[in-house]
């Protein structure tokens, strides 16, 4: 029996209290395996000490499906080790075999709330006030104390790009972990980078417009003002100009227009203007 508050052996007679009824306040990760089972003796020790980590934002609960066969049979368990984790007296998720600890630390994350998170959610609240270096503040603070926690990392890069900082900005994006680079805010994070850098050292919005006034065929102009337009989230308007470009200079920086346009898709998602202009941008394509 493990001397640790955050372990504990189940029966048939301690699980609904153990498990069910405490799964309600703190979540309940089952551990179901048995003493023949080489996997389970690899993965037991991970467990252990996943849950000593956590401090308590988990219970590490164990079944011996030699002894309580009667528990694994209610689950329906056909091989061991399966692990499952409990919360408001359901199961909501599991895995078999003996994964990595990094790979049970992503199973666990998802459903499991980190303090450092709650500091992120505020530092999302300050940068959307505008208080960009209190944000950065706090966020520097919650790194230092989850280092692990990929959610401050993306929140950083934001924030730095919020305060103009581009090159920190996808600094930090490129160092972040192969699978949250998929993730779709990470691809909006980096067309936004993109708009940034490309009005680096630019002329102004006015400029830009007084020098299309005066040449309509200036690409360039065209161009650089529909950077400032997505910066300046008049999105519309930046792909009105983005396919006008493409109508009249295709060429134009070897297919700047189309790239540029596929940048600005990523930024809006799932916004209904992506349906809309990514058809008028085919129909120029084809």
């Amino acid at each position: 029996m493990s001397n640790s508050p955050y372990i504990i052996e189940i029966t048939k007679d301690n699980y609904h209290t153990d498990v069910i009824e405490r799964s309600a306040e703190t979540p309940v990760l089952v551990d179901f395996w048995a003493p023949w089972c080489q996997p389970c003796k690899m993965l037991m020790p991970v467990l252990a000490s996943l849950a000593e980590q956590y401090q308590g934002k988990f219970i590490l609960a164990k079944i011996n499906t030699e002894e309580e066969q009667e528990l694994a049979a209610q689950f329906g368990i056909r091989s061991i080790p399966t692990v499952k984790l409990f919360m408001n007296g359901q199961a909501v998720d599991e895995f078999a075999g003996a994964l990595p600890e990094a790979d049970i630390r992503k199973f666990l994350d998802k459903h499991i709330p980190r303090e450092s998170d709650a500091l992120v959610d505020q530092a999302e609240a300050l940068l959307l006030q505008g208080a960009i270096d209190d944000a950065l503040t706090l966020l520097e603070q919650a790194k230092a104390a989850d280092p692990a926690n990929s959610n401050i990392d993306v929140a950083l890069a934001q924030a730095h790009a919020a305060s103009g900082n581009v090159e920190k900005a996808l600094e930090i994006a490129d160092g972040l972990p192969a699978e949250i680079q998929e993730k779709p805010e990470i691809g909006a994070l980096r067309g936004l980078l993109f708009f940034e850098k490309l009005l680096e050292n630019s002329p102004s919005e006015a400029q830009l417009q007084e020098r299309l006034n005066r040449d309509d065929s200036d690409s360039e102009a065209r161009y650089l003002l529909a950077a400032h337009l997505v910066i300046n989230q008049r999105y519309e308007d930046a792909l009105k100009l983005l396919l006008e470009l493409m109508r009249k200079d295709r060429g134009y920086g070897d297919d700047a227009a189309r790239k540029t346009l596929l940048k600005l898709f990523d930024i809006l998602g799932d916004d209904p203007l992506v349906h809309r202009y990514r058809s008028r941008m085919m129909s120029l394509i084809y």
